[in-house]
């Protein structure tokens, strides 16, 4: 180091050198690796909780409350419980904890869960990332994209319809409290451990649309994104783009994950934007592209920041209110995942 430079000011260089190799994607890969590792952990915790349930061998395994956030039908019947009610959802209260945060994302963050936290995005991600270096990747006509866009909203009109109207008061609290819904996560275990050859046809021509079409689940087919998509509608997070500092380059449609022509709004305020910014960070001028909250100008890390926080905040609350683990006593939990899981 030159003798006339102040250490500071090397530390200050050092630190800028750092963030400017930290783009949109990075940052989002990154955090979306750090919960998929979250959800394998609390995967093979659950697994040596119903090894458990069944064998009653070795040391007492607690059920991971996390796992109910692999049950979003649940959670969404026991949501529409604490409407009616007022009463959190004894059986699965992490579940409503985890929809309650995401719907909140959907609202505040565009879908920063669908950006940052759900694992299937980080899958979708990662074939579609496969799918360019295989050179397999293709572009379908735009008015057929956004026909196909347009599937995921039936889907989420059925569910919806399903447990907002036919599902009455006493038939929503006969299945909540009911054998199957208490023990779903063991059943939605039994199915992967166990997938029927349909199961495996459906999957196998996922992963190959999903190499195909960029983030073919997520943009085409999602009831969950759908909804998020609809409530970001209306929400307070959006990107702008400024015209006049516009080249017209494309690049942030060529990066964008959902293929949005962002190069042609102003405001992209579409349902099918996620919030993870990459088209901010493939931007090459400057001020063109931003974030902004309530009309006002954020830095792009905000939406990850924000998210990671608002999950946080979501996950002591509920530690602290007791609305985070099921209100079930042990051994009763133990008993009926036995049965569940019987000839697993």
């Amino acid at each position: 180091m030159s003798p006339w430079r102040h250490p500071e000011a090397h530390n200050g260089c050092t630190r800028a050198a750092m963030l400017s190799k930290l783009t949109p994607a990075l940052l989002q890969r990154v955090v979306q690796i750090v919960f998929a590792l979250v959800c394998i952990f609390i995967g093979w915790r659950f697994y040596q909780f119903c090894v458990w349930a069944q064998t009653g061998a070795g040391d007492a395994v607690s059920r991971p409350a996390g796992v109910e956030g692999f049950l979003p039908i649940s959670a969404l019947l026991g949501l529409k419980h604490f409407i009616l009610t007022g009463s959190y959802d004894p059986a699965h209260p992490a579940g409503l904890t985890i929809l309650l945060f995401a719907l909140c994302t959907g609202v505040l963050l565009r879908r920063g869960f669908c950006a940052y936290i759900c694992p299937v995005g980080l899958i979708s991600n990662l074939l579609a990332a496969a799918g360019r270096r295989l050179g397999l990747e293709r572009r379908v006509p735009r008015m057929l994209d956004i026909a196909v866009k347009t599937l995921k909203y039936p889907l989420l009109a059925f569910f919806l319809f399903t447990v907002v109207v036919v599902m009455s008061g006493a038939a929503l609290q006969a299945f909540l409290m009911g054998r199957y819904n208490l023990t779903a996560d063991a059943h939605l275990l039994r199915f992967f451990m166990s997938p029927s050859h349909t199961a495996l046809v459906v999957l196998g021509s996922l992963v190959a649309i999903s190499l195909l079409f960029r983030n073919a689940w997520c943009r085409w087919l999602c009831p969950y994104g759908a909804l998020l998509g609809l409530l970001s509608w209306v929400g307070i997070t959006n990107i702008r783009r400024t015209a006049d500092a516009c080249t017209g380059c494309q690049s942030c449609q060529r990066v964008c994950p959902a293929n949005i022509p962002i190069h042609e709004k102003t405001t992209i305020r579409t349902p099918e934007c996620i919030g993870c910014a990459r088209c901010v960070g493939s931007c090459s001028r400057q001020h063109a592209l931003h974030v902004t909250v309530l009309g006002r100008p954020v830095h792009w890390a905000f939406l990850a920041v924000a998210t990671v926080g608002l999950f946080l905040a979501f996950w002591l609350v509920a530690q602290l209110t007791g609305h985070w683990h099921s209100s079930l006593p042990p051994m009763m939990l133990k008993s009926l995942y036995a049965q569940a899981l019987g000839g697993m």
